[in-house]
């Protein structure tokens, strides 16, 4: 074993166990080297789940990956891979895993003569087996053509091409920093694709692959992204529910009438858990639309688009089209911050209330307390003069007795006198006794 081996061996002891994966995760996802002219099928296929697990998802994605390859006898990919490339000879396929969708780009060489009008007849997807996609029914959420060819030094006769190609429609397209012109409509054709035309003009080796990588990825982020819009619209009937039964709950408390206070208190927590049930439904969708359109924007600006005359630009359009939307749904998710911020200051406004009627409820408690508390010792006190009288009176029957027994023993004493003497004393120390028992009692309380 040489010396340069055997120190590379003991230095790759050294590394953190996550330095060769965190290293390889920024090159995990290359663009396309394209020569124009190129034609490129895209696919991105969305595989909606009640509750997204991405191990599941990248699984699912893998099978249909595998039956790709298994059709052309290609060896499948690692299962935890989330990028391929491979030259099937017709076509070339990159494909992608991401956390929510898959991409299949379809990559053909094109034909330097052919017009781009007949050009979108003879895209890399006419290779793809018929049966996959059959298999893929339900699942495809974005589907795009692009064609890459070289700039004609007649812009009339390609300027009619386009108009020819996208019917008349309203065009969006812009120069990139003046290497190639990008033509697209965002609209889905009759053969159920979007199209996208990128004319070269002067860019350099990578520069291709790199623009056509963008827009794809412009396309298949904006329809993610717009996910959440319908989901949004479908929620603000709840939140206008919501919003109306907790109007006639707080007009209701603000009636003073304490007789319903606990039938207010469960129909403001059955508001608060459907408020909350929606929220997590929509949470994870609204931040991850907000999350692909912050991607659509960093790739627009990307593209450092100069103003073709006459032609909007893909920014212009997104921020007419595309932003609105986004804008829906972050004010359905700010709406239900409001409200839910609304029934918690409801909530605890009632809440107060409750508690101030139960403090007075308490008090009166107390005082009825206090005043059988009043009426026990001036009954306590009565039966202590009974009881001084009673022990007393037994306790003088029991002197009385003995002044009897010591006349009768001859001792010269009138038992009478004897009795009328002991009164007072006998009294007194009965009285005292009790009294100080008393005390002792309250003491130990």
């Amino acid at each position: 074993m040489s010396l340069a081996y055997r120190a590379n061996a003991d230095f790759a002891k050294l590394n953190h166990p996550m330095r060769v994966p965190l290293s390889a995760e920024i090159h995990s996802r290359p663009f396309l080297q394209l020569q124009p002219p190129e034609s490129l099928t895209h696919f991105a296929l969305y595989l909606q789940q009640d509750q997204p697990s991405r191990q599941n998802h990248r699984s699912s994605q893998h099978q249909i990956l595998e039956q790709l390859c298994m059709h052309y006898g290609v060896a499948v990919p690692h299962p935890q891979a989330r990028y391929f490339f491979h030259d099937f000879g017709r076509f070339r396929l990159k494909w992608e895993c991401h956390t929510e969708f898959a991409t299949y780009t379809f990559v053909e060489r094109g034909d330097p003569d052919l017009d781009c009008r007949t050009a979108f007849e003879r895209m890399p997807v006419q290779h793809v087996p018929h049966e996959w996609l059959a298999g893929l029914h339900g699942k495809i959420i974005v589907a795009a053509h692009v064609l890459l060819c070289k700039a004609a030094d007649d812009d009339a006769e390609f300027a009619a091409s386009l108009r020819d190609l996208y019917q008349g429609k309203s065009l969006v397209g812009s120069s990139t920093g003046g290497n190639a012109e990008v033509w697209t409509d965002f609209l889905i054709h009759p053969d159920g694709f979007s199209r996208f035309v990128v004319r070269d003009q002067h860019l350099r080796e990578f520069q291709p692959g790199r623009l056509a990588g963008r827009l794809l990825e412009i396309e298949t982020y904006r329809m993610m992204a717009l996910l959440g819009l319908p989901q949004a619209e479908a929620t603000q009937p709840a939140l206008n529910g919501i919003e109306s039964e907790l109007a006639d709950l707080t007009a209701t408390l603000v009636k003073n009438n304490a007789n319903g206070d606990q039938d207010m208190l469960h129909r403001i927590t059955s508001l608060a858990a459907q408020l909350e049930k929606i929220s997590v439904n929509n949470s994870y969708r609204f931040a991850a639309s907000q999350a692909y359109f912050n991607l659509v924007q960093s790739r627009i600006q990307e593209l450092r688009e100069v103003r073709i005359p006459g032609t909007p630009t893909l920014a212009e359009f997104m921020g007419r089209r595309l932003a609105p939307a986004m804008n829906t749904c972050t004010s359905v998710a700010q709406r239900q911050e409001a409200l839910a911020k609304r029934i918690a200051r409801t909530n605890d406004l009632l809440r107060t209330r409750v508690g101030i009627e139960q403090e007075q409820q308490n008090r009166k408690i107390l005082q009825s307390l206090d005043a059988r508390a009043a009426q026990q010792l001036r009954l306590q006190q009565a039966v202590e003069g009974l009881s001084v009288a009673a022990i007393s009176y037994y306790t003088l029957g029991l002197v009385g007795y003995v002044g009897k027994a010591l006349k009768a023993s001859g001792t010269p004493v009138n038992p009478d006198l004897m009795t009328g003497i002991a009164v007072p004393l006998v009294i007194g120390a009965v009285w005292l006794g009790l009294r100080r028992l008393h005390h002792q009692l309250s003491s130990k309380h």
